[in-house]
């Protein structure tokens, strides 16, 4: 059982770099076996389409977010120094798996009629982080530091800003310590929030 869910895992790691270097609709599951040396029968016994692969993989990188927020949400620290310690853990995910970040918001959200087949348009791939973002609003909003508001917007305001610096560093022009900006950036999210 833990040498199949190890097999599926790489098998998404595999797809997730493919997926963001070449886009979903350039890349095949024959390119994907290629890569990792594997039949495409072999991909197709864990997914039985590219699309299922696809939703699996927002899913893949939506709890590994949800993971790193989940630790930050648990401390017992301000729900400024949430977002900021929040900021920095993003950050050095981007750094050391820009291909999960970059398919979280360049693929997914640029292919959305692969996941919108669903009632809910993929929402639901990624529950796990979006749920850890609702707490850490919540969390703020009931203490006083953040102003009650949609929770869409106050969603939008926290993704907006990493998936703009998300973008740039893609475009290669930001440094490459992506912590110099880690403070600008949640005062940033957090202004936008309060």
């Amino acid at each position: 059982m833990r040498n199949k869910f190890k097999k599926k895992n790489t098998i998404i790691l595999s797809a997730l770099k493919l997926f963001s270097k070449k886009g979903f609709y350039n890349t095949t599951i024959s390119e994907i076996s290629k890569n990792m040396g594997v039949s495409v029968g072999n991909i197709y016994n864990y997914f039985p389409s590219k699309n299922s692969l696809a939703k699996a993989s927002i899913t893949f990188v939506a709890k590994k977010l949800a993971t790193n927020l989940r630790y930050i949400n648990n401390q017992n620290i301000s729900s400024q120094e949430k977002v900021y310690m929040f900021v920095i853990s993003y950050l050095n995910f981007l750094k050391e798996h820009p291909e999960m970040i970059d398919y979280f918001f360049r693929v997914y959200l640029s292919n959305r009629e692969v996941f919108c087949k669903e009632e809910d348009c993929g929402f639901q791939l990624a529950k796990d982080f979006i749920d850890e973002i609702e707490i850490l609003i919540d969390t703020g909003t009931e203490n006083g530091e953040f102003k009650k508001q949609n929770f869409y917007v106050g969603f939008s305001c926290i993704t907006g800003i990493l998936g703009g610096i998300t973008f740039l560093n893609g475009e290669k022009v930001l440094e490459d310590d992506l912590n110099i900006y880690a403070r600008d950036l949640s005062t940033a999210i957090c202004k936008a929030l309060s």
